[in-house]
């Protein structure tokens, strides 16, 4: 256990003062270990039949993009299980486009589909996105924040899109505007990826954007029939049905097979479910026409 007399010793044999910064600092951690403990003798004692499946290999139904942004948390706001979800999270959550580099990110897109049989993803920014704010001031990033910089060049052609038909937005509505379009991007640098051309040709693969609202937890996603972004409940028309999302086919004898083999009674229900995860929330017709206005242009 840590106590003050811990704290005294690795004082005496480390020769290092302790700051009140210092203090804090090993508080957080105290923290953190507590979690641990609590981690394994509540949560996992109380789930050891899942713990056991996950044990046995992974097999995540999304490849979920975001933000490495701490605000954000992929399986809280979709409600979605342990092994659930196939995360991808970096600053901006940019993908470079294919070739451009060879970042975890394109490998880690490549296993996804070949190696999990992934057929969904999700490409999802959030509200008050440091990098974005950082992509507005591209320039003043060179000399601070090198690696930073070099990084957002990966999504100039959002930058560029922003400057040349958002220039008359400033402030917090350019940077929505900026986080929305920069989803849209990110899209078409997936589409770059031979497994991803691949598989969206067979019609075999599902891509989404969607936008996480911090201060209200609201998530919004694109719809290309009006290039907006609105309630992802108002696109479940357009979703594949989730016998086929899961990869399940009918044998015709009250019976239906995986993809791996598996075979369960049809009247079984089917683990995901197609209204999990999407919030119902509707921005108003002024935001579409001021904000998200996905690709059209003025």
């Amino acid at each position: 256990m840590f106590s003050l007399y811990n704290l005294v010793f690795y004082k005496r044999y480390t020769n290092c003062y302790i700051t009140v910064s210092s203090w804090k600092i090993l508080i957080i951690m105290k923290k953190l270990i507590k979690g641990l403990r609590e981690f394994k003798t509540t949560y996992v004692s109380s789930h050891q039949q899942l713990f056991e499946q996950l044990s046995q290999g992974q097999k995540p139904r999304v490849l979920f993009i975001t933000c490495s942004d701490s605000r954000v948390d992929p399986n809280l706001i979709t409600q979605a299980q342990l092994g659930e979800l196939f995360v991808i999270r970096n600053a901006g959550n940019i993908i470079p486009p294919y070739g451009a580099t060879n970042g975890g990110e394109g490998a880690t897109i490549e296993y996804a589909i070949q190696a999990l049989g992934i057929r969904q993803i999700i490409v999802c920014g959030h509200s008050h996105c440091g990098a974005m704010k950082g992509l507005t001031k591209l320039h003043s990033l060179d000399e601070e924040m090198p690696l930073v910089h070099d990084w957002l060049k990966y999504t100039e052609a959002t930058r560029l899109l922003a400057k040349e038909h958002y220039s008359h937005y400033k402030g917090e509505e350019l940077l929505e505007i900026i986080t929305a379009e920069n989803v849209l991007t990110q899209i078409e640098n997936l589409r770059t990826y031979p497994v991803i051309r691949s598989k969206l040709y067979q019609n075999q693969l599902y891509i989404y954007a969607w936008i996480y609202q911090i201060e209200t937890g609201e998530v919004l996603a694109y719809d290309p029939e009006t290039h907006s972004y609105v309630s992802p409940q108002s696109l479940l028309s357009y979703l594949p049905d989730d016998e086929i999302v899961l990869g399940y086919h009918s044998n015709g004898n009250g019976t239906k097979t995986s993809s791996d083999g598996q075979t369960t009674t049809e009247s079984e229900e089917v683990v995901f479910d197609t209204y999990q995860g999407f919030p119902m929330t509707r921005l108003s017709k002024a935001q579409i026409e001021r904000i998200y206005r996905g690709s059209a242009t003025n």
